[in-house]
């Protein structure tokens, strides 16, 4: 199973859906992609959304941090919700939440950011 993305923005927030599995296949080719998208859409948030991400490996988690601190150095913030179990365990042996703030679903997330959803 390969990784399928999904860009949408709503109002200064990127949001951020992946689904399938985020290995060092993919990494480099989502870190691409994901840094166009934070530039052309001149988003100021990001809502990461990993519902749908069965699996994730180091480099998944390492394209993850990368845009956090691009997000942090512009003054925004990066949202994580609606995780997989199994995702989530690896955020919680990587120490990530506790820089990453983690909700719900897509409308606690934006809810947080200062967006109606």
């Amino acid at each position: 199973m390969s990784l399928s993305t999904e860009f949408t923005m709503k109002e200064n927030v990127l949001l951020v859906r992946l689904a399938g599995e985020l290995d060092h296949h993919e990494a480099e080719l989502l870190k691409e992609k994901w840094q166009k998208k934070i530039k052309d859409m001149s988003a100021e948030h990001i809502i990461l959304n990993l519902e749908q991400l069965h699996f994730m490996d180091s480099s998944g988690l390492g394209v993850i941090l990368g845009r956090y601190k691009e997000m942090k150095q512009q003054g925004g913030e990066m949202v994580v919700c609606s995780i997989s179990p199994t995702v989530k365990r690896l955020f919680d042996l990587s120490g990530l939440f506790k820089i990453i703030r983690l909700e719900e679903n897509e409308a606690f997330a934006l809810i947080h950011l200062g967006v109606a959803s």
